[in-house]
Order: C-alpha cells, then structure tokens, then sequence
C-alpha cells in the first residue's frame, strides 16, 4: 500500500518544483516568439467621434495587451499623416501599414468596395456579420483587395444609420431634384439617377459646408455623432431610415506585404483584436444612441420619416443602378448576389421571430408599460 503521507508530500514537492522550472524556461520562448512590430494606423475618422475613432485604438490596445507589448500601433487622425479619404491609398502604396476607414469610399475605383461597408437597400446588422463571417463574405472581399495589395477585416459597425440632416423637407421623389447632399458610397449614384447632386466629403468638413450652404443636405452616421457634430444648429429637418445603409460595417485595412511578413500567431491576433472593435462599436452605438436622439429632439430638430412614395422611388432607383453595375463589372455581380441570398431568407426568418417580438415589444411601450 502507499504510504498516503508520503504520496501527498512527494507530490506536492514535485509541483512546486515544476512550478518554479516552467517560467525559467517558458519565458525566453514566449519573448522571442513575440518579435517587436510597430505599425502606423490612419484613420478616416476624427477623434472627436470617440465611438468611430475609437474602434480604432481599441485594435491597438488589443493588439499591444495580446502580444505583451511587442506589436505596437500608434493610431492617426485624419491629416496628421494622409487626408481621411486617402487612407486605402496609403496602405496600398505602403505609406502606411493599416487603416481604419470605410470601404465604401472608394468606391470611384470599383462599385465592389461598397459592399463591404454598405449599398442602397442591402443588409442590415445581423445579416452582415452572417455573410461576412459565416458567409464567405471576408474571402470574397479579400479575393477582390488582392488586387489593391490589401488585405482587409470587419472593424466596426454603426447599424441602420438615419437618413441624414436637410435644410428642406423631403415629401416627394421630386425633392430630391437638384439637392446638393453629401452623402458616402454607392448611395452618391442613387441619388444622381433620382435628379440630386452627390458630394463626398470627410466626415470634418460637412459641419461648415451645410453651414455655408455650399451643401444642401448631409448624412453622416447617427444621433450621437450627429449631434457631436453639432448638424441640427444648421439643418432643421433629421430623416429616417438611412435606406442606403441598413448598417455601415468599417473595416481594417492592411497592407499585404506587411500582413505576410507577420508570424501566424500575430495575424491571429490581428483577426481577433478587429473583431473586439467590430463588436465594441455596435454595442457603444446601441448604448449611446437612444439619448441623443431625445436631445436633439428636445434641442429643436425634426425627426421625420421618409415618406412611403419616398422609399419605394428610391429603392426602384437602387435597383436600376445595381441592374447597370452588374451587366458590366463582373465582380460587383459575384459578391452583390452573394449578399441578396442572404437578405432574402434572412428576412423570411426575422419576419417570425424576432420581428413579433420586437413589435409586441414597442406596442407595450407605446401604451407605457415598458
């Protein structure tokens, strides 16, 4: 029989033992398999808008805490090293070695960088992330950045966005007629087809351009950066929903050399510290949003619908664009398809479950019981 004094006493010594030899020889491996890199990241978005912006050092803070210091980001606002809406070009060109931007703003190159962050009418939150990380949506994306020598992953999501701040009401498909609007992606086309006058501009610069009059109208994102942005003290009139974003997924955006010269283990880290801002913004949004809007409200702006007339002449102008994109760029086709599989039976499913609930749910509320 053993002697069970003796087993726990040899046993416990053995473990100590062990415990005080693993980090004499874990260490030094565990530093050497975690190389010094430091990375430059610009970003499209300005500090101000600490939810936007800050997707952006959440990645670095993540990125710096996994791998025990050694990958270092140092994150740039919009013009400290390239103007905001330059920041693809910068990573492209190895100027830099990521970014934090949208897709959709280069869309001038091709149609299909929109997709990733939004177009007119397409998915909403929960079908994106679906499509994107179940869906094949981060290969399709990433056979198509190849060819920008940039590798990319979803860093960020605002949700169905408002449908931006006029400085005059919006009844009928004919007001669109001559509206200078600044407004981001493949939503600029739709406006053109309906008579109005897109602009891109950075998201710094709308403030004095409505201001001025230089600009008609001016979407942006949501209640709280909206009102950061201080829209309501030169436009009166806040309309919803944002029909060209059903959500707005931001991504990070990497040069490809840079990527392939890191080890395995830091390109997983890369993977998950984007998927901690990607679904850090969302839930800040979530948090931050209801507030604002009752502040702006009470503050003097008018939130008002899109009328019936006003969506359904919008959504036939989104379909004749994508109808004219199709029969000429091959890729949009492939990866726009794509995502109309999941819209439609998505919507079949959210129609049951989640659309009852949530509607009973607002109901009781109308009535003050929630």
């Amino acid at each position: 029989m053993v002697d069970r004094r003796k087993f726990l006493t040899t046993t416990a010594a053995g473990a100590a033992g062990a415990s005080i030899a693993v980090p004499a020889v874990a260490s030094p491996a565990i530093i050497a398999s975690n190389p010094v890199v430091e990375w430059r990241l610009v970003s499209s978005f300005p500090k101000s808008l600490d939810t936007i912006h800050g997707a952006g050092d959440t990645f670095a803070k993540a990125l710096g805490e996994m791998s025990g210091g050694n990958f270092r980001v140092r994150v740039f606002a919009p013009g400290e090293l390239v103007p905001g809406m330059n920041a693809a070009d910068a990573v492209q060109n190895g100027s830099v070695e990521a970014a934090h931007t949208a897709s959709y703003y280069y869309w001038g190159k091709d149609p299909t960088f929109a997709i990733a962050t939004a177009v007119p009418f397409g998915l909403n939150y929960r079908m994106q992330n679906a499509w994107m990380y179940q869906g094949g949506g981060i290969d399709l994306m990433n056979a198509f950045y190849q060819r920008y020598n940039i590798i990319g992953f979803p860093g960020g999501n605002t949700g169905t966005q408002m449908g931006g701040w006029y400085r005059r009401q919006i009844n009928a498909p004919e007001d669109w007629r001559g509206l200078k609007m600044r407004i981001g992606g493949l939503a600029g086309a739709v406006i053109a087809k309906l008579g109005g006058v897109p602009q891109q501009i950075a998201g710094g610069d709308i403030y004095p351009s409505l201001e001025k009059g230089t600009i008609d109208a001016a979407e942006w994102v949501g209640p709280y950066d909206d009102e950061k942005l201080g829209f309501s003290k030169v436009a009166r009139y806040y309309y919803y929903p944002g029909w060209w974003e059903g959500q707005a997924m931001l991504h990070f955006f990497i040069n490809m050399d840079k990527w392939n010269a890191l080890p395995k283990h830091y390109q997983a880290m890369v993977r998950s510290a984007a998927t901690m801002a990607d679904i850090g913004m969302m839930t800040r949004y979530d948090l931050q949003n209801p507030a604002a809007i009752k502040r702006i409200a009470i503050g003097g702006a008018e939130p008002r619908p899109f009328s019936e007339a006003v969506l359904e002449a919008c959504f036939k102008a989104s379909n004749e664009v994508f109808d004219e994109i199709c029969a000429k760029n091959a890729d949009f086709k492939k990866v726009y398809e794509a995502t109309l599989a999941i819209r439609g039976e998505d919507y079949l499913w959210f129609q049951l479950a989640e659309h009852t609930y949530d509607t009973f749910m607002m109901i009781q509320q109308r009535k003050g019981l929630v």
